[in-house]
């Protein structure tokens, strides 16, 4: 499920839930977890409608359109409007343009274009609001997390990261929009300005991120000058 919550912790909205009869395999592989797609859909679609598999991230174009990574157990994204009823969704398992192997993070930018890091297959792909593919930048590695500065001039980071089962990797790339590569920083490590398995980023600004790191089991805070 993807759950929203107020400022106050109370839960304001829930979307998805995965069916009682759709059987979850247990983690395996580099993946972390399974090939199971469910029924009524290419493998990795999922059941149609609003059921996840085991989603990955979140977020939301200018209209406050909610798009889903679904991500582990289905190789999908799933669009929502602002009050949370299904719109649509796109994708399945596999490495044509439009497919997925695990969709593990997603970024919208101001033109409402959506970025999805495609971890497995080594890419990110960039869709207008419908789902339509548009190109994919296939120079920054395996993304595990990306995010897109606010502002009139934006950038988009994106995070080769290491697997938690080995310290390869672990440098943050930052890009243009159209994937132009301005630089790269940090390897695996535990120190400060190593990253161990990054999960998760937030862009405040050009030059200040947040990288929520899963096994050093911390956020760093980075002011890029």
């Amino acid at each position: 499920m993807i759950i929203k919550f107020d400022p106050e912790g109370r839960v304001v909205m829930t979307l998805g839930r995965k069916p009682e009869a759709l059987t979850v395999p247990a983690p395996s592989g580099p993946a972390e977890g399974g090939r199971g797609g469910g029924r009524g859909g290419p493998p990795g679609a999922g059941i149609p409608g609003d059921n996840f598999n085991r989603p990955t991230d979140v977020a939301w174009d200018s209209s406050g359109n909610i798009f889903v990574a679904d991500g582990y157990g289905n190789s999908r994204i799933a669009k929502f409007d602002k009050s949370g009823k299904f719109i649509k969704s796109w994708g399945s398992r596999g490495t044509e343009p439009g497919q997925f192997n695990l969709p593990h993070t997603i970024a919208v930018d101001s033109q409402n274009n959506v970025y999805v890091g495609d971890r497995e297959n080594k890419r990110i792909q960039v869709f207008d609001s419908e789902g339509t593919f548009k190109t994919q930048y296939t120079n920054v590695g395996a993304p595990y997390a990306i995010c897109i500065t606010p502002g009139p001039r934006q950038f988009l980071y994106t995070s080769n990261s290491n697997p938690s089962t080995s310290m390869d990797n672990g440098e943050i790339y930052k890009m243009t929009l159209d994937g132009k590569v301005l630089g790269k920083f940090g390897t695996a490590g535990k120190l400060l300005k190593e990253f161990g398995t990054i999960h998760q980023m937030d862009c405040r600004s050009e030059n200040e991120i947040y990288v929520g790191e899963l096994t050093n089991w911390r956020v760093q805070k980075l002011s890029l000058r």
